[in-house]
């Protein structure tokens, strides 16, 4: 007899992204979709015993830079080896269309400089075989994917598109500059995009430490292209800010009135900074009051630290802006070791400052306080006193030591683990808040981007098994957890096809050992274009992913199976 179906997972626990309670049963696949959830009688293609196991829909991840690594890699991993079925990419405002031959540097260097994706990678990988945004994404489909991915129209190569260098040079955008804008965001939904991204923080900056064109673009400015996503009826919209133009309660006010005119939704960033360690409080508040208001909102926020890995081997370290330490960069890491070693080049560079050189805009906001050896196992969560200046004040020395030699550890192949935000008080009380308000995303792994010195990626991963497995107190419940990182960001970025294991959805499915969920520590490897390094981490616990109905990983390897690809507004009903 035939077989009725491809593929039937049997006997899991099925966790099917809609938060209710688990319940064992059977998950059966025919032609990409989902063909019955329950008690499957008829027999697979392909049999997976999940006995013991979850069975969940595939992740989403709306949150990524992926834009380059989708033009040379099949395999946008590392996401796809953490669950994650499709991720939104073109985040933060930065990409690679449209551009103009004569702007196609201007790009890259932003995003280089933003997302910490080197130059020389970024040249080589790209053709620029496109102008305008669709182009762009014809030309993501001439290679197959191991995940679906969806592109927003980034606003700072729109900017330039149509400004040229009075978009450098932060320059208000005039009544043609906006219409023109408009017409080509609509232009960009109609050709596939997913949306649009801005970025109104300070912290985006290219190397030579430009600001990103869209820092201070006006309200007018805003709404001109966010009305362009209405006037194509479709599109969500991604905002990354300081919010401090002046305030959060004035900033967030504007964001309510481009809303109520565009009537599109609206995802931004937020975490607990440490220079402003309250403001997260003002946002979610207001945030709250619009959703209960009837606005289409969501904040994304990171499941612990955003974390800088800081290294001899990494692009980053506290001493890389150093005069001294400039002129060794270029070599080996063994020959680099042996010359910092040496008491004339270690009294220099502890010597000299470290802003005189640095292309890292955030070194400013990150200090000894909250910097901590990356240890093994891993611990994203360390305590205040294993931090680089309790460790200073109990040897007696300064801060600018304990990292310097932390730096020379294991022959130069450790880290120092950097936390950016979300650890103001050295724990994760403030995203156990956060995570307590329905309308809160986990994410913000900006998976492809700052690939050699952070590694968040892995956010999934460390969901499950922190916030639903090891937290001592506070801890979610791995129901939930799934639809939150399933269900809930599927539907508000309009992926009505996905994110539930029911009859008709796509089969993007997840078989999972939650029990022994676990990541693998970074390790640095040479694969990007142009012989570029990046960190990659692994998990243990993912015991098949099934992308569109074909198994892409089993047990955290690849298949070979490609079913994923660019996800254009057509592909998914609305």
């Amino acid at each position: 007899m035939a077989n009725s179906y491809d593929i039937v997972i049997r006997g899991g626990t099925i966790m099917d992204g809609n938060g209710g309670t688990p319940y064992t049963g059977d998950v059966a696949v025919k032609d990409g979709k989902i063909a019955a959830v329950g008690v499957v009688s008829g027999t697979g293609a392909e049999e997976i015993d999940a006995k013991g196991l979850a069975v969940t829909p595939g992740f989403v991840d709306i949150h990524t830079h992926y834009d380059g690594q989708a033009m040379w890699d099949s395999h946008l991993a590392p996401s796809s080896w953490h669950g994650v079925t499709t991720v939104v990419m073109g985040n933060c405002g930065v990409g690679f269309a449209p551009v103009r031959p004569n702007t196609q540097e201007a790009v890259i260097a932003l995003m280089e400089g933003v997302e910490d994706l080197p130059g020389p990678c970024l040249n080589e990988g790209l053709d620029f075989s496109w102008e305008s945004f669709g182009e762009y994404l014809t030309a993501l489909e001439r290679r197959k994917h191991d995940i679906d991915f969806c592109a927003l129209l980034p606003h700072a190569p729109l900017r330039v598109y149509v400004m040229g260098d009075r978009a450098m040079n932060l320059e208000d955008a005039n009544q043609e500059d906006i219409q023109r804008m408009r017409e080509l965001a609509a232009e960009a939904v109609r050709a596939g995009a997913w949306g649009f991204s801005t970025s109104r923080t300070i912290a985006h900056k290219t190397l030579a430490g430009d600001n990103t064109p869209t820092l201070r673009a006006q309200e007018s400015e805003l709404l001109g292209i966010a009305m362009g996503l209405k006037d194509a009826g479709w599109g969500m919209i991604e905002m990354t800010s300081d919010w401090n133009t002046p305030d959060p309660a004035t900033e967030f006010a504007m964001v309510r009135r481009i809303l109520a005119e565009c009537g599109r939704p609206l995802v931004f960033s937020l975490n607990q900074r440490h220079d402003r360690t309250e403001a997260w409080k003002d946002l979610l508040e207001l945030s709250t009051q619009a959703v209960a208001d009837g606005v289409n909102i969501r904040c994304v926020v990171p499941p612990r630290p955003i974390g800088a890995l800081l290294g001899l081997t990494g692009s980053q370290n506290p001493f890389a802006g150093t005069k001294t330490y400039r002129a060794i960069a270029h070599l080996p890491v063994e020959e680099r070791v042996a010359k910092m070693r040496e008491p004339a080049v270690r009294a220099a560079i502890l010597g000299e400052d470290p802003m005189e050189y640095n292309t890292w805009s955030l070194l400013t906001r990150v200090g000894y306080a909250r910097m901590f050896a990356f240890t093994n196992p891993l611990n994203y969560t360390p305590a205040k006193e294993d931090s680089i200046t309790a460790i200073a004040e109990r040897k007696g020395c300064t801060p600018q030591e304990v990292a310097y030699d932390m730096l020379l550890e294991d022959d130069g192949k450790g880290f120092i683990f950097a936390c950016l935000v979300n650890y103001a008080n050295y724990d994760l009380e403030a995203v156990k808040t956060m995570y307590g308000r329905g309308h809160v995303i986990p994410g913000l792994s900006d998976g492809g981007a700052h690939v050699a010195f952070i590694s968040d990626a892995s956010f999934p991963t460390f969901l499950f098994s922190y916030w639903g497995r090891d937290r001592e107190d506070g801890r979610i419940p791995l129901h939930d957890l799934v639809r939150r990182q399933t269900r809930e960001p599927a539907q508000f970025a309009g992926l009505t096809d996905r994110g539930v294991l029911a009859p008709g959805m796509k089969a993007d499915i997840n078989v999972i050992d939650f029990a022994n969920l676990a990541l693998d520590r970074p390790e640095m490897v040479i694969d990007l274009p142009a012989g570029g390094r990046r960190l990659m981490q692994k998990a243990r616990g993912y015991v098949a992913t099934v992308k569109a109905g074909q198994v892409t990983y089993r047990n955290g390897q690849a298949t070979g199976a490609l079913p994923g690809g660019l996800v254009r507004r057509e592909h998914v009903a609305a």
